[in-house]
C-alpha cells in the first residue's frame, strides 16, 4: 500500500514525481548518503588490498567478496522480504551491514587488517546488503503510486550512482589523507541517517488475503513462479550474461589506475567518478529512452557502448581519455541494469515481487561476482589489457545471444493474485470436506484436484 501524503502529480512518469512522497523523498536522500559511504569504503578496501599484495586475482576478490551473498543468499532473502514486514527486514540488514563496517574500522584502526581478513568483512557487508536489496527493493511499491513506479526504480539506481559519481574521489582523497581505515569509519557513520528514516517510516501494512508461508515454502513458490513465468526468466539470463561480461570493467579499475593509468589513489577515485557520473546520466535518461526504443534495441545499445568503451579504456594510457571512456560505459551499464530491473518489477506480482526482485539480485550480482574472479585470475595470466580487450570482444558480440532470448515488451504489472474476488460456492465446505472434483473445459470431470487444507 502506497505511503504517502501527497496527492499523484499529472505527470506521473517524470522522473522527479516520486521525490513528492515524503517517505519515498526521506528514505531515498538517507540511501544516497548510505551508498556513498559504500562507494568510499569500497575505494578504501580495494585500494588497502593492492597495497597489502600484488596480486590481480587478490584485488578483483574484493568485488567478489560484496557480491557473492546476493548469489548465496538471494532465495532466502526474497522470502522474508515477502513474508516479514519489509520495514524491519531492511532495518535489521542494515545492522548487519554497520555491524561488518564497524568491525572493519576496528581492526584496521589496530593495525590488525590482513587480505583474507579484510575478504571476510567485506563478505559480512556484502551479506547485509544482500539481505536489505530484495525488502528494499519490494517496498518502493509500497511508498509510491504504481504509475511513478518506473521513476522511482531509476531514482533508487540514481541515488547509488550520485554516490558513485563523488564518493570514489571523496575516497581517493581520504585514503590519501587518512588511510583505508577513515573510509571504513565513514562507511558506517553513514548508515545512521538510512536507519533513522526507516525508523520514521509508518508503514501501513496491508493484511495478505492468502495463507501465511513458511520459508522453505516460499522460497520453492517463488523458484516455482519464476520458471513458470517466461519474461522473468529471460530478463534473468540477460543479467546474468551482462554481469558475467561486464564486471571485468569494474573489477580492474584499481588495476587500471596502478598498472595503466600508473596512478595513485586520487587517479582511482577519478576513472571511478567518471564511471558514476555515466551513470547518473544514463539513469536521468532512462524513461525517455524507453518512450523511444524496445527493451532488447536498448539492450543491444548498450552492448555495443559498453564494447567500445571497455577497448577505448584498455587502449589508452591517459587518465582523460579513459575518464571519457569509463562515462560512456557507466551510462550504458547503469541503463541496462535499469531496464532490467524496470521489467523484473513490473512483470512480478506483489505477493512475490520480493523473490523476484532477489533472483533479479542473484543472477546480476552472482554473474559479477563469478565474472571479476574470472577476469582477474585471467589478468594475472595475461595482463590488465589484453583481458579487457577479450571482455570488449565479448560484449560487442553479446547482442546477438538477443536473437533467441529477446527482452520482453513489459508496460504494466501483471494483476496481483490478492486482488482476485473470493470464488461463489454453492455449498458450505469446511476443512474436512474432502477431495474436491474440478470440471474440465470440456464438462467432463476432472481426477482429484487435492484436498481442503
Amino acid at each position: 500500500m502506497t505511503n504517502s501524503s501527497a496527492p499523484v502529480p499529472a505527470s506521473a512518469d517524470s522522473i522527479t514525481a516520486p521525490l513528492r512522497h515524503m517517505t519515498f523523498r526521506r528514505i531515498w536522500l538517507a540511501s544516497v548518503l548510505a551508498n556513498l559511504g559504500a562507494l568510499i569504503r569500497s575505494v578504501g578496501a580495494a585500494w588497502a588490498m593492492t597495497q597489502m599484495t600484488s596480486s590481480a586475482d587478490k584485488v578483483a576478490l574484493v568485488q567478489t567478496a560484496l557480491m557473492l551473498p546476493v548469489m548465496l543468499i538471494s532465495a532466502p532473502a526474497g522470502a522474508i522480504a515477502d513474508m516479514h514486514d519489509r520495514r524491519i527486514v531492511t532495518l535489521v540488514s542494515v545492522g548487519i551491514a554497520l555491524a561488518g563496517a564497524t568491525a572493519l574500522t576496528a581492526l584496521a584502526w589496530l593495525g590488525l587488517i590482513t587480505p583474507n581478513l579484510l575478504l571476510v568483512l567485506c563478505f559480512v557487508v556484502g551479506s547485509g546488503m544482500a539481505l536489505m536489496d530484495p525488502a528494499w527493493q519490494s517496498s518502493v511499491s509500497e511508498q509510491v503510486p504504481l504509475e511513478s513506479l518506473p521513476a522511482a526504480v531509476a531514482l533508487n539506481s540514481i541515488s547509488y550512482n550520485i554516490a558513485r559519481s563523488v564518493g570514489p574521489a571523496i575516497g581517493g582523497i581520504v585514503v590519501a589523507t587518512g588511510g583505508a581505515v577513515a573510509t571504513f569509519a565513514l562507511n558506517a557513520l553513514l548508515y545512521f541517517p538510512l536507519i533513522l528514516a526507516l525508523f520514521l517510516w509508518k508503514r501501513i501494512s496491508e493484511p495478505s488475503r492468502l495463507p501465511p508461508e513458511k520459508l522453505r515454502r516460499a522460497i520453492v513458490s517463488g523458484v516455482r513462479y519464476i520458471i513458470n513465468a517466461p519474461s522473468i526468466k529471460i530478463i534473468l539470463v540477460r543479467t546474468t550474461v551482462m554481469g558475467l561480461i561486464g564486471g571485468g570493467i569494474i573489477a580492474l579499475m584499481p588495476l587500471v589506475a596502478r598498472d595503466l593509468l600508473h596512478g595513485a589513489a586520487q587517479t582511482y577515485g577519478m576513472i571511478l567518478s567518471a564511471f558514476g557520473l555515466g551513470a547518473v546520466l544514463g539513469a536521468l535518461n532512462i524513461t525517455e529512452i524507453r518512450k523511444r526504443m524496445s527493451g532488447e534495441a536498448a539492450v543491444r545499445a548498450c552492448a555495443l557502448s559498453m564494447g567500445g568503451a571497455i577497448t577505448a579504456v584498455a587502449l589508452s594510457g591517459s587518465p582523460v581519455l579513459t575518464a571519457i571512456a569509463l562515462f560512456l560505459a557507466g551510462a550504458a551499464w547503469m541503463i541496462a541494469w535499469a531496464l532490467f530491473n524496470i521489467g523484473v518489477q513490473l512483470s512480478a506480482p506483489r505477493w512475490v515481487a520480493g523473490r523476484s526482485l532477489a533472483a533479479y539480485q542473484a543472477a546480476g550480482s552472482g554473474g559479477i561476482a563469478v565474472g571479476s574472479w574470472a577476469w582477474g585470475y585471467l589478468a594475472d595470466l595475461s595482463g590488465v589489457q589484453t583481458t579487457l580487450l577479450i571482455s570488449a570482444g565479448l560484449m560487442l558480440v553479446s547482442p546477438f545471444f538477443g536473437l533467441w532470448q529477446r527482452m520482453p515488451r513489459i508496460n504494466a504489472r501483471e494483476q496481483d493474485a490478492e486482488t482476485l474476488a473470493d470464488p461463489d460456492v454453492r455449498l458450505q465446505l469446511t476443512g474436512r470436506s474432502g477431495p474436491l472434483v474440478l470440471p474440465s473445459r470440456n464438462g467432463e470431470s476432472t481426477g482429484e484436484s487435492g484436498l481442503m487444507q
